[in-house]
């Protein structure tokens, strides 16, 4: 059963519980097995809640003997993000303030999962206050790729996506804030979104909705294997907790409604800021054709605008001398910083006013643009970064100060962006391709990943 469940989809295996054909105990023991195996080489899960989780495995099992079914999550076995709050379960944001420190209550979004029958097995390791492409910090240390323990599993989300990838977890919930879910999803060959500025509370998470002019970078969204997880996982988590002031009660529609050869795409493979290997750029190539072959109308263009993230360069996000970063390690109780928050607190000088509220209208006119741009398209195809993963601290190198420029575009933007697989190196590591839409047309992006997961086969477990 351990193959079979460990590799399946949450949609699976929640059909599998619903129907009787596998218990909810029976489920997470294999899952917890596979955690016990994987584990102790990659570092993923930082906190185990193995017996709560088993507790509730045997509620669920009774709830569906009775018929009393909650949707397509009752019984799935779940890790999610140590940024996310969780009751009863240590949740550190990877800060030393917080080491040991337990929620009295569960963010919003975990909430949410958890009404809807899906079962916490712990919490995957994050940089401190989720603010690096790597996975790694003082309470816990250093996360691995599953494919190759030598490299990165990416950040933040980078625990999430080397258990997701391993089979220790059907999903989780990573945050975004430049890349940091779809980075990670990436470098570990799973599938992954971040939805709409607006769509997801941020209540719960360690950089929340309270960051002023930069809270619109940040949102929360799915991890999975297979695409098919990802939009009834978004349907549980979506929508106004009326904490969180700038959700929108947006409708979000179904991914099944969207005809791809109804659809104008552009597409570029390389976004004039750094060039990717040409390995990723022929995947993205080739989908280009597999999408024109179905009957989208595909267009070889890129955004002008993009380059004007050069200019920007994170400025609107350190023009306050990260005070704002200070400001939640204060409240962390947090005294001895990772080397990396070290450096990004070094590196950022506070800006005059009249300087910062400059930056700011260059963020506008650049959103003007890209939307501009999207007037007449539905969906934008791309690589998802320049490269397949890389070393530990390597994100940090000059070289690759625009390495994810492909994925922060769309954090600016606030627009929906996934990714999936979209092939190997030839030494093995997979490599995403970034799928882009409209603002609240996460259905069009989820399409668009579903082709490509079609296409390419989506995830390929790692010789674990």
């Amino acid at each position: 059963m351990e193959m079979r469940v460990t590799k399946a989809s949450a949609k699976q295996i929640g059909v599998s519980i619903t129907t009787g054909q596998s218990s909810a105990q029976e489920v997470v023991e294999e899952h917890i097995a596979r955690i016990d195996k994987v584990n102790p080489r990659l570092n993923a899960v930082v906190e185990r809640c193995s017996e709560r989780a088993l507790e509730e495995a045997k509620t669920v099992d009774e709830e569906v003997s009775k018929g009393e079914l909650k949707g397509p999550l009752h019984g799935v076995p779940m890790t999610l993000k140590d940024s996310l709050d969780t009751e009863g379960v240590v949740t550190t944001w990877g800060t030393l303030g917080r080491k040991g420190f337990v929620p009295n209550k569960d963010a919003t979004l975990v909430r949410r999962l958890r009404r809807a029958g899906a079962i916490l097995l712990g919490k995957t390791n994050t940089p401190e206050l989720t603010l690096a492409a790597d996975t790694d910090n003082l309470v816990y240390g250093r996360t691995a790729n599953p494919y190759n323990d030598q490299l990165s599993p990416g950040g933040s989300s980078g625990g999430a996506a080397a258990i997701i990838a391993s089979g220790g977890s059907a999903f989780d919930i990573g945050s975004d804030t430049g890349g940091s879910i779809r980075i990670p999803s990436h470098s570990c060959g799973i599938a992954g979104i971040k939805p709409t500025s607006g769509r997801v509370p941020r209540t719960g998470h360690c950089i929340s909705y309270a960051l002023g002019a930069t809270e619109s970078l940040t949102q929360n969204g799915p991890m999975a294997r297979r695409v098919e997880d990802l939009f009834p996982i978004l349907q549980v988590i979506s929508g106004p907790d009326f904490v969180d002031p700038a959700i929108i009660p947006m409708p979000l529609r179904d991914p099944e409604g969207v005809r791809i050869e109804d659809l104008r795409v552009a597409f570029h493979t390389d976004n004039g800021l750094m060039t990717p290997t040409p390995e990723i750029q022929d995947a993205v190539s080739k989908i280009a054709i597999t999408l024109e072959d179905i009957g989208a109308d595909v267009t070889e263009i890129r955004p002008d605008a993009i380059k004007m993230l050069e200019e920007i360069d994170s400025r609107n996000s350190t023009g306050d001398g990260r005070a704002s970063v200070r400001r939640i390690l204060e409240r962390a109780g947090t005294k001895k910083y990772s080397p990396f928050i070290e450096n990004r607190l070094a590196e950022a000088s506070e800006m005059k006013t009249g300087e910062f509220t400059e930056v700011l209208e260059l963020v506008d006119s650049y959103r003007s643009q890209m939307i501009g741009f999207m007037e007449n398209f539905d969906m934008i195809l791309c690589p998802s970064s320049a490269k397949a993963a890389i070393g530990p601290g390597e994100a940090f190198l000059p070289e690759n100060k625009f390495l994810y420029s492909y994925t922060s575009a769309f954090n600016v933007t606030g627009w929906p962006a996934g990714v999936v697989r979209g092939g190997s190196t030839s030494d093995g590591l997979p490599f995403a391709v970034q799928v882009v839409g409209r603002p609240w047309r996460e259905d069009v992006v989820l399409a668009g990943l579903a082709v490509i997961e079609s296409d390419t086969g989506g995830w390929q477990p790692p010789e674990l």
